[in-house]
């Protein structure tokens, strides 16, 4: 391999190269007998309903940052992959695809066909899923991959419901539940959205039996009278109680029913009456339960009236019922009025139909004993999540948790393994054999296997155990059980991560993860104009594309940060991103992204940024190779691999050189802690501001006279600390861009493959030496504090005054408008001794920093200078002298100066003239306010004298 870096980075020809070399060379792979410490992560497996999103991009990503960075932090760290079946997500779109290409509903094959496409299905998918997250470069332990219904999921799925059913924890009966009439199934409670919508009160006069007289009622649902078992009324409410035990005859269907009093009814809503139909309404079932009310079920699985509901209205959808029902109320004189009202309404967070609260008979586990333990995990602190604002959204749900309807009306899934005599349908046997029952295995003509299959979140909720071999006692659930922790979005605390909180204790004893950590949810700027009738119509993905790219928005076109949607159209697809930025960069973008806010705001100018980046890495590092070299006609001769294994000569070393492995230390002690606490953002962006910030703006240039200069101790030292902070840099930086930074590391590699590294040398030579002994930089060392003493902070704030002074020559140039390329006389005048030989010993860095004719250092100020500019950094007196042309412009600089230092002092006299403030406030801060005034004080009697001064 040539260490000759090419000029223009290219990072599709690297990528594809390492992710084959680290998936070749076995460095995904986790060792169960490792004696190292374990850290295991199973991924939150994409369902193979289709291709992966930002929103996977995101989390994969976060998750390969910990495991890279465990990795080479000395841990045993295994990724287990996997994909999951997604039942009604995957089986409605099979459902819709069969459609569109073949006209046939599920219902049009057997059971056994309609599953021979689904199993097609997700073949593709899987392959394309597993693509995408190699081009990502996540570094899963791809010989442990696993689906959620593969055979070892399915045992682990019947081994759970039997215990739960033989503990008597699952039972079945007939309960109101969540009913998705478009996909003909139960949904549990967290499936359900609500949206708020416009809707009506309507007022109805129901006839009271026996009386001329009227029950008044107000509902938001008329088609569910059919359905009708009582009227009810609050026993508080005055105006009703000599109603209460009456009969009413429902209009339309002529059934009698009673008034009956229950606290549950609010006599502020509507006219303080309301109608009870237990079949089709939460609180109404409650009421049913309690006074023994009949529940008829008036509506069909596919949302229709049935024979129930009266020969008039069968077979009207549930809205076709609803307009007909107040029509004929309207006709016999029955229907009061209509008041607008606002509905919160439930639809299928899948299909997006509207919920049916419907009588159903379905499989249940009982909650009560695992809601206990729920809350308990939390509050003893086995368990915590990350950011710490969603443990009481956690616990608000815990505290609200109902029985778990776990019984799906689908066909893809795990079937629920019960089976039924035909000849005797109440006796059934529960058994978790892979065959079945014994029984039905000799008789297979006498039995039935229940239709149902489970939520998919049953198996999901088995997943970190399951996918580490359980009920099987592997040694890899002995050795990476508990998971070290869960990454995974916020919208899913419900669905997934008290499932598996709860299974875990129930199942395994402990807690399946310490810790979980709750991303944000992506958003993205999605585009709109306004129809004729007032409808949105979001603008197509290729007009989308030339906003996003800089092109003017028509004054028709609205937009806003909206929930990625494909609706809305705002979708970011990760791999046509990698296709044009690199995946280092869109990986780091992510990671700089604000992964603890609840909503990520993401555009392509983020990834624009780290593809600069990544340029700048590069040519950063080319840089410091190209100055490894010698050159002949200056008498200078390359770096050898032995000199460098010598280690630094420390007494040469210079105040950049203190401070460069300063900061260096800081920022490596900064980077680990950042990623310990999941601050992802924090750790990408102080590793990215000390390479470019720091590392090239400031101590590669501070570098470049002694690299161009002649031979000496002074440049090798150059050269080696180049290659220190580069090597220490790239490591960092290798979680979060995996692929550039292996391919400079391997650069390095080779630059000073053989050396024998002297064991005499400084601990950061012995540190790189170490590095580089690994066969790559996944599995290198991560950088840890090498030194403690050099932690220094007065050489930090040594090299800080540095750098305040050239930001003073720097703005009083570029105020007074002198070119970049033009160079100036600068005098720096120190206020005591001290300074004077701080200032005259570091000279150099200021000339490496800022384009200078003459710099000089001096303990008073220079006489005869002519017209000058005066600046101040830190007591420093800055002059750099200027031409007749630039004296107004100066003036001008000086004038400002002036009065914001007249301003600064004027807000700080102001609180120091606060009789309360100086009362109040602690005494080390009014001394501070007090010498800060003295400096501003100072500062500003300089500007007034200089002005004075000026011709």
């Amino acid at each position: 391999m040539s260490t000759e870096l090419p000029k223009a980075y290219d990072a599709k020809s690297v990528d594809s190269k390492w992710y084959r070399f680290w998936e070749e060379s076995g460095f995904f792979k986790g060792d169960p007998e490792s004696t190292k410490e374990p850290y295991c992560i199973v991924i939150p497996p994409p369902n193979v309903t289709g291709n992966l999103h930002m929103g996977h991009a995101l989390v994969d990503t976060l998750q390969d940052v910990l495991i890279r960075w465990k990795r080479m932090s000395g841990f045993e760290a295994i990724w287990i992959p996997g994909t999951d079946h997604a039942g009604i997500a995957t089986q409605t779109v099979v459902e819709r695809h069969l459609m569109q290409t073949m006209g046939k509903g599920r219902r049009d094959f057997t059971r056994e066909e309609f599953l021979k496409h689904m199993w097609a299905w997700k073949e593709k998918n899987q392959h394309t899923i597993i693509s995408q997250l190699k081009l990502l470069g996540c570094s899963c332990d791809w010989s442990r991959e696993r689906f959620t219904l593969d055979d070892g999921n399915n045992q682990a799925v019947r081994t759970t419901f039997k215990k739960l059913f033989d503990e008597g924890l699952i039972y079945r009966g007939k309960r109101l539940v969540n009913w998705d009439p478009v996909t003909q199934t139960t949904l549990s409670d967290e499936e359900v959205e609500y949206d708020e919508k416009i809707g009506h009160l309507w007022y109805f006069k129901y006839p009271i039996k026996g009386e001329d007289a009227y029950a008044h009622i107000a509902t938001t649902r008329p088609e569910t009278m059919l359905g009708d078992t009582a009227v009810a009324v609050s026993p508080k409410d005055e105006r009703y109680r000599h109603l209460i035990g009456k009969m009413i005859v429902l209009p339309i269907v002529g059934r009698e029913i009673p008034i009956i009093a229950d606290h549950m009814v609010d006599p502020e809503f509507g006219t303080g009456m309301v109608k009870v139909t237990p079949a089709h309404d939460p609180n109404d079932y409650q009421m049913g339960l309690k006074h023994d009310l009949p529940m008829i079920n008036i509506m069909t699985p596919d949302g229709r009236i049935n024979e129930a509901g009266g020969a008039a209205f069968q077979g009207l959808s549930m809205e076709e019922a609803r307009k007909a029902i107040v029509e004929e109320f309207s006709r016999l004189g029955l229907l009061e009025k209509i008041d607008p009202h606002t509905n919160r309404v439930g639809v299928s967070y899948r299909s997006k139909a509207v919920i049916e609260p419907y009588l159903s008979e379905q499989w249940f586990i009982k909650i009560d004993g695992f809601a206990q333990k729920l809350h308990d995990a939390m509050e003893s602190g086995a368990f915590k999540i990350l950011p710490k604002q969603w443990e009481s959204t956690y616990n608000h749900w815990v505290n609200n948790l109902r029985d778990w309807c776990i019984s799906r009306q689908l066909w893809w899934g795990h079937r629920i393994p019960i089976w039924y005599s035909k000849d005797d349908p109440t006796k059934f046997i529960c058994d978790d054999h892979p065959d079945g029952p014994e029984e039905v295995r000799l008789h297979p003509d006498k039995w039935q296997q229940e239709e149902d299959v489970l939520d998919t979140w049953f198996s999901s909720g088995l997943w970190p155990f399951a996918a580490l071999g359980w009920p099987e006692k592997t040694p890899e659930l002995e050795r990476f059980y508990p998971n070290a922790v869960l990454v995974t979005g916020h919208d899913i605390l419900f669905f997934w991560v008290t499932r598996m909180v709860m299974f875990g204790e129930y199942l395994m004893g402990q807690v399946p993860f310490p810790e979980a950590f709750l991303h944000g949810l992506i958003y993205a700027k999605s585009y709109w104009r306004i129809g004729d009738k007032g409808s949105v119509m979001y603008v197509s993905p290729e007009e989308r594309k030339l906003y996003e790219s800089g092109k003017p928005i028509p004054k028709d076109v609205q937009s806003k940060w909206e929930k990625m949607s494909k609706t809305k159209g705002n979708i970011i697809d990760p791999i046509e991103v990698i296709d044009e930025y690199g995946t280092d960069a869109m990986r780091m973008a992510l990671c700089a992204s604000g992964s603890q806010n609840r909503e990520i705001d993401l555009d392509n100018r983020r990834f624009e940024e780290f593809k600069n980046f990544a340029n700048k890495i590069w040519n950063g590092s080319r840089f410091v190779f190209m100055n490894l070299e010698g050159d002949e006609g200056k008498g200078t001769s390359a770096l050898t691999a032995e000199e460098f294994a010598a280690g630094l000569d420390e007494n040469t070393l210079e105040l950049e050189d203190r401070w460069i492995l300063s900061l260096l230390n800081k920022t490596i002690v900064s980077v680990n802690k950042h990623l310990g606490e999941y601050l992802f953002e924090q750790a990408t962006l102080e590793a990215y501001d000390f390479f470019w910030k720091e590392f090239c703006a400031y101590y590669v240039e501070i570098a470049k006279p002694a690299l161009f200069g002649e031979e000496g101790p002074r440049r090798k030292n150059k050269q080696k600390l180049l290659i220190i902070v580069l090597l220490n840099a790239l490591r960092l930086l290798h979680p979060m861009a995996p692929f550039i930074t292996e391919e400079l590391f391997q650069r390095i590699k080779e630059r000073l493959h053989g050396a024998e590294v002297c064991k005499k040398a400084d601990p950061y030579t012995l540190e790189a030496m170490k590095a580089l002994a690994s066969p790559s930089c996944m599995v290198s060392c991560y950088p840890q504090l090498i030194r403690q003493q050099d932690l220094n902070p007065e050489i930090d704030s040594t090299f800080a005054l540095m750098e305040e002074i050239v930001y003073a020559i720097r703005n009083m140039r570029g105020e007074m408008k002198i070119p970049p390329g033009t160079a100036t006389d600068v005098y720096l005048v120190a206020p005591d001794a001290a300074s004077f030989e701080t200032l005259n010993t570091n000279l150099a860095i200021i000339r490496a920093l800022v384009k200078v004719k003459n710099l000089t250092a001096h303990e008073s100020e220079p006489v005869g200078l002519g017209a000058t500019a005066i600046g101040m950094a830190s007591g420093i007196k800055v002059i750099v002298p200027i031409s007749v042309e630039l004296l107004e412009k100066e003036k001008l600089r000086l004038q400002k100066e002036k009065e914001r230092l007249e301003g600064a002092v004027a807000k700080i006299r102001t609180q120091l003239d606060n009789e309360e403030f100086v009362k109040n406030a602690p005494s080390h801060l009014v001394e501070k306010q007090l010498q800060t005034e003295k400096g501003y004080q100072q500062e500003l009697a300089t500007i007034e004298l200089k002005l004075k001064e000026l011709p």
